[in-house]
C-alpha cells in the first residue's frame, strides 16, 4: 500500500487547544502538515499555533456559522483543506437520571452534532477535488456501553455509526473516512478516574496522535488505541448478552458510578458545566 504524505496538507483540528487535539497537532505539524486549531478558547488555541507555525482560530462546533468560518479563516490562510480532524469533545460522569438536561444536550451538541456541522461544512469541496480525509475521534465508548456515561456514549455510538455510513456513502469519491476510537486517555476529561477506571486500558494524548497518523498516511477507516483493542470493540455485537453481563460484572464495569472522585474532576466538571445552554460557552477542547 501506498502510504500517504502529510508534507504540504492543510489539516483543521476541532478542539486544538489543549489534550487530545494539541498533541495531534504537534504530531502533524513534525510530519509537515499546515495545521488550523479551532478551539472556543482561541487564547490558548493560538499560544498552540505560534509554537507550531500554524493557526488559531475561535471555534464553537455546536454553532454552524462559526465552524463555517474556522473552515473559511483556515483556507484562506493555509490553502484548500486536506483533513478534517473532529476532535472536540466533553464526558460529563454519573448517574442518567442526575444529569442535568442542559448538559445532556450540551453533549449532544459538541460531540455529535459538532461532527455533523463539520463534515457538512468540510464535504463539498473535498468532493469537488476528488480527494480529502475526515477523522472523527470517538471513543471505545462508541463500541461498548459504561454505566455512568449513558448520553456520552450515545453521542460516541452516533459518531461511530456516522461515519461508517458516510464512508459507504461516499465510497467511490476519493474521500477517505476514518474513526478513531481511544480507550482511557490521560488528560484532563479523565480526571477522577483513577480507581474508578483501574484497570481499563489507556493510552496518552500522544499515542492517539500517533494513531491519527497511522490513520491518515495508511488511510485507514478505523483505529483503536491501543491498538490491540481492536479485538475487543465487535463484542457488544456479537457476545451472548448473559457472557457479556458476566463478564461486566466480574470486570467491574459500574465503578464510574460507584467510585469516580468527584473532588478530582471537579474542575474538569466546573469547565463543562459552563459550557451548557444556559451557561457562558467558555472553556471547550
Amino acid at each position: 500500500m501506498t502510504r500517504n504524505t502529510l508534507k504540504g496538507k492543510v489539516v483543521a483540528i476541532t478542539g486544538g487547544g489543549r489534550g487530545i487535539g494539541l498533541a495531534i497537532a504537534r504530531r502533524l505539524s513534525q510530519a509537515g502538515a499546515k495545521v488550523s486549531l479551532g478551539d472556543i478558547d482561541v487564547v490558548l488555541a493560538e499560544q498552540a499555533a505560534a509554537t507550531l507555525n500554524g493557526v488559531g482560530l475561535p471555534l464553537d462546533v455546536r454553532d454552524r456559522g462559526a465552524f463555517r468560518a474556522f473552515l473559511d479563516a483556515t483556507e484562506r490562510a493555509l490553502g484548500p483543506l486536506d483533513v478534517l480532524i473532529n476532535n472536540a469533545g466533553i464526558m460529563p460522569a454519573g448517574d442518567f437520571l442526575a444529569e442535568d438536561d442542559d448538559l445532556s444536550d450540551t453533549q449532544i451538541d459538541i460531540n455529535f452534532r459538532g461532527v455533523v456541522h463539520g463534515c457538512k461544512l468540510a464535504l463539498p469541496g473535498m468532493l469537488a477535488r476528488g480527494h480529502g480525509q475526515v477523522v472523527n475521534v470517538a471513543s471505545m465508548a462508541g463500541k461498548l456501553a459504561v454505566p455512568g456515561l449513558a448520553v456520552y456514549c450515545g453521542t460516541k455510538f452516533a459518531v461511530v455509526g456516522f461515519t461508517e455510513t458516510l464512508r459507504e456513502e461516499y465510497r467511490d469519491s476519493g474521500v477517505q473516512f476514518t474513526t478513531v476510537m481511544p480507550a482511557k486517555v490521560t488528560t484532563e476529561l479523565a480526571s477522577g478516574t483513577e480507581q474508578a477506571g483501574r484497570g481499563v486500558p489507556t493510552a496518552s494524548p500522544e499515542q492517539v496522535a500517533d494513531a491519527v497518523f497511522d490513520a491518515l498516511v495508511e488511510r485507514l477507516p478505523e483505529v483503536t488505541v491501543p491498538r490491540y483493542l481492536a479485538a475487543v470493540a465487535p463484542l457488544q455485537g456479537v457476545a451472548p448478552s448473559r457472557l457479556l453481563r458476566s463478564v461486566r460484572r466480574l470486570f467491574g464495569d459500574r465503578r464510574i458510578l460507584e467510585q469516580i472522585d468527584e473532588r478530582a474532576r471537579a474542575g474538569y466538571t466546573q469547565r463543562i458545566n459552563a459550557l451548557s445552554s444556559r451557561g457562558s460557552k467558555q472553556g471547550l477542547s
